[in-house]
């Protein structure tokens, strides 16, 4: 008997609202105590929401308050400021 090809999981990123494969976002999270930050893993407790690898998708995001939607918290400036310090020290890692 034929093995089925593996499902691969899709999500949607909250700034383009493209669906990709899970593997190709990246996941922010409201952990249990309410602190939000970027799961590299993705297996980090708590609510998620899911991002293109990209600033532009992050800064849309954060702009048009899907994140706190999602996240189901209100987002405060400095919290905002760290995920998108975050994003560019990645990006900058993945050009090196």
């Amino acid at each position: 008997m034929p093995q089925k090809p593996k499902k691969i999981p899709m999500r949607m990123c909250v700034g383009c609202r493209e669906m990709k494969p899970k593997k190709e976002l990246l996941r922010v999270v409201r952990s249990p105590e309410g602190e939000v930050s970027l799961d590299m893993t993705g297996k980090k407790p708590g609510r998620g929401a899911y991002c293109c690898f990209s600033a532009d998708c992050l800064r849309r995001a954060l702009k048009q308050g899907q994140l706190d939607r999602q996240l189901e918290v209100k987002l405060s400036d400095e919290v905002n400021q760290s995920l998108t310090d975050t994003m560019n020290r990645l990006l900058e890692e993945a050009r090196a």
